[in-house]
């Protein structure tokens, strides 16, 4: 889960522009990681919903998201583990464009954040993901 606060000034990006984005980021990640995402469905949405947001303990008037990993990371799959729904990887498209001030830093948030994502599905926590800098 990233948190982000809209603060920005980029109001509007296409949202074929923002999905773009995305599709990039995912390329840019290294083979051997991607290789493990092919049952991660990852979506481009508007804003989280509010009642998602205070099921997390945010309070939608203050806080949002830049994007959300729902799923059971792959460091807690045991052998019998299968037969599941794909993970889900949410990218708010609006609280990333509010928080950038142009489209270079709206590219690198969306980048820093689909790893981000990504780090929760191999199992690592908002700690240990600051840590490796995203």
């Amino acid at each position: 889960m990233r948190r982000g606060k809209p603060c920005g000034t980029l109001r509007s990006v296409d949202r074929d522009a923002f999905e773009v984005l995305v599709r990039t980021a995912l390329d840019e990640l290294p083979d051997e990681f991607l290789r493990y995402l092919d049952n991660v469905e990852v979506v481009v949405e508007d804003e989280p919903d509010p009642a998602l947001l205070r099921s997390l303990g945010l309070n939608p008037r203050r806080a949002t998201l830049f994007g959300l990993y729902q799923g059971v990371p792959l460091d807690e799959r045991g052998a019998l583990f299968g037969n599941a729904l794909p993970d889900k990887i949410s990218i708010y498209a609006g609280p990333l464009c509010r928080a950038c001030r142009s489209p270079e830093q709206l590219r690198e948030q969306v980048r820093r954040t689909v790893v981000h994502e990504v780090g929760h599905f191999f199992g690592l926590d908002d700690e240990a993901i600051r840590k490796l800098g995203y």
